[in-house]
């Protein structure tokens, strides 16, 4: 005895009502043969739909045993029940069930694409079958342009494409005129001759004088099943519409995203306000971002500019035990044999001292209050300063303690006319009369414009003539390009021991200061974007909010896809692509207008400039998309979970 091809024993089917129930289906029991033509019939609500819808996997039994081809189907995962849809059974339905948007050869591809059929394939296939059914010059066509029986026709397309071994049709005339219900019985009586298995689903009963057997129903119980004329014998399915056979996995997998992306573009074409404003959020944390690291960054590399301007291989030494030491003022051991002794090592580029003094400045009537430090000839290099005009003076003039002076800008703006030039000129310092050398170029500084007057004058000549003293305050030494600036640090703490017999001064690094400042922008930068980053976040829970209205939306079309063979993963892949689309396509727009900032900011302000890194736009991209991925997740996931045959009654 062979095992039939569908087979229910004792099936029920309850829907909840409320607080009751409604039994759709009790205790039914049937079998249907391979290449059968069987009508199910009955008045509305006699369970015949649903009957229908168990047998093409679109609904379970809440009870009872369904077997198809003597394997049950009531333990099946989603996945392969969607695989028996994809295969095994093809639904002509009532209302047609196409996606508006589609062309009919797009409409009737669509299990095939599930079937991961070669693009090539499945398109000469599908317009294949469109020809044979009288639609070859419609085969382009939505289906709002095509009659009833045109897009009734492009439904038994869809429904054969991957081999349709059981056709399912529910009310296959019910939407037809009366000649266009007669071509449809005769196509479905030709496929029947051809061997597939075929189930009508209708009240009429000259629709159902068809099939060679028919089952009544009343209540959700069988009440005949009865055959009449001769019961055509099992065919080999070799008549039967071809299987197409699918591609690699690979294949299978790019052809079925492509699908997914197709689909989540139109969705988004659609409704492309709704898609702009739920993009905003995006657009606007990702600005955000970006600028915010911008422009850390370039605050960043003017700190460090203005740093390596001085020299970031400068070591300066100071009397006492560290900052802050009150004792520092009493210790005077810093002497000119000091700065000798320095001058003559190997890891010393160059050398300067400093003592300061707070002097009145006096040119004609003009008088103002300056700092006057006293430095050696190399203070300019050992500061990385630059001179606009004039030079500056040299070891000579510091050992003569010529009374001659270096200004800056601020000094020379303060004391001289715009049509004056400083050079030449004697400026009175306290009582002694200097003559300006040379003017240094100006300089501006992240935290703002320094305002103070400078003026620097042969330390000799600050000890000897202006201060009065034999120490200084200060040595800064600039080591050798390519000395470790440590090594150098610890050496000349060693030759200043040995020269005071104790460590009565301390050092401090440049690059010290520069690891510091770095450590700080970075840490002030990583902050504030981690704020901006909310802004994200308020994005993200924007698109779920919209993905979800979405799947609400599209719940017909997502039955559609799941009667067709969609798998759960199908459908999660295309909600999850279109809303990591959404924040791709956000965070593209707002990394273009984080640029457009950056041309802008210049012409407001010139102290700092933005800049824009590569791992910067690589880390907003990969945020976007897993703000995608992590908002869209839900959305996606109750889109999969969505009962097919719920779905599809969904419009």
């Amino acid at each position: 005895m062979s095992t039939p091809l569908l087979e229910l024993v004792n099936v029920t089917r309850i829907y909840p009502t409320g607080d009751s129930e409604f039994r759709a289906l009790d205790r039914v029991s049937l079998t249907i043969e391979s290449g059968e033509m069987v009508a199910i019939v009955g008045p509305s609500g006699s369970g015949k739909s649903t009957l229908m819808n168990i047998l093409g996997c679109l609904d379970h039994p809440s009870a009872g045993e369904y077997r198809i081809a003597g394997r049950e189907t009531s333990d099946l995962p989603s996945e392969e029940l969607a695989e028996l849809r994809r295969y095994h059974f093809g639904f002509i339905f009532q209302r047609y069930h196409l996606m508006s948007h589609l062309s009919a050869v797009q409409n009737s591809e669509i299990p095939a694409i599930y079937a991961g059929v070669n693009k090539n394939r499945r398109r000469a296939s599908a317009q294949d079958l469109l020809m044979r059914l009288g639609l070859g010059d419609r085969t382009e066509h939505r289906p709002g342009q095509l009659s009833g029986g045109q897009q009734q026709r492009v439904s038994v397309a869809r429904a054969l494409i991957n081999g349709g071994e059981v056709i399912l049709a529910d009310e296959p005339t019910g939407a037809l005129d009366s000649q266009s219900g007669k071509e449809m019985m005769a196509l479905l009586k030709e496929l029947h001759e051809h061997g597939h298995t075929i189930i009508l689903v209708t009240h009429d009963a000259g629709i159902a004088a068809h099939a060679e057997r028919i089952i009544e129903m009343s209540d959700g119980q069988i009440i005949s099943d009865k055959s009449h004329g001769t019961m055509p014998r099992r065919t080999s399915h070799s008549s039967r519409c071809e299987t197409l056979v699918a591609g690699g996995h690979i294949q299978q997998l790019w052809d079925r995203t492509c699908e997914a992306f197709r689909m989540a573009w139109f969705a988004m074409s659609c409704h492309r306000l709704r898609t702009l404003l739920t993009m905003l959020g995006i657009i606007i944390g990702i600005t955000a971002v970006v600028c915010v690291v911008a422009l850390g960054q370039g605050a960043q590399q003017k700190i460090i500019a203005d740093i390596n301007s001085m020299g970031t291989n400068v070591i300066t030494v100071s009397p006492g035990k560290g900052w802050g030491d009150w004792r520092s003022s009493a210790i005077h051991t810093l002497v000119p044999a000091d700065l000798d002794a320095l001058k003559r090592q190997s890891y010393v580029d160059s050398v300067t001292p400093s003592l300061s003094s707070s002097q009145l400045l006096r040119y004609r009537s003009i008088t103002a209050s300056a700092s006057v430090t006293g430095v050696s000839a190399d203070y300019f290099r050992v500061r990385g300063m630059t001179l606009a005009q004039g030079t500056r003076f040299s070891d000579s003039e510091v050992r003569q303690l010529a009374q001659v002076v270096v200004i800056d800008d601020n000094t020379a703006a303060k004391l001289f006319s715009d049509s004056e030039s400083p050079l030449g000129k004697v400026i009175l310092l306290g009582s002694i009369p200097c003559r300006v050398v040379g003017i240094t170029e100006k300089k501006e500084s992240p935290f703002g414009n320094n305002q103070n007057l400078n003026v620097w004058i042969p330390y000799a000549s600050a000890m000897g003539r202006l201060i009065g003293q034999n120490y200084f305050d200060a040595i800064t030494v600039r080591v050798a390009d390519g000395f470790d600036n440590e090594l150098a640090e610890t050496r000349i703490t060693q030759l200043l021991m040995r020269r005071h017999g104790s460590q009565d001064f301390y050092t401090s690094s440049s690059d010290t200061i520069l690891k510091t400042v770095n450590k700080t922008t970075s840490t002030m930068t990583l902050l504030v974007a981690a704020i901006a980053v909310i802004s994200l976040v308020v994005g993200g829970i924007g698109v779920m909010n919209i993905m979800l209205v979405s799947v609400t939306e599209r719940t017909h079309e997502i039955g559609i896809r799941m009667a067709v063979g969609a798998r759960q993963s199908d459908i999660m892949q295309q909600f999850l692509i279109e809303a990591v689309l959404v924040c791709l396509l956000g965070g593209s727009v707002g990394v273009l207008l984080s640029y457009a900032i950056g041309l802008v900011f210049p012409l407001f302000v010139s102290s700092i400039q933005m800049h824009f890194s590569l791992w910067a736009i690589l880390s907003a991209v990969l945020c976007s998309t897993l703000i995608g991925i992590v908002f869209g997740f839900l959305p996606a996931r109750n889109a999969a979970r969505l009962d097919p045959v719920v779905a599809l009654a969904r419009d």
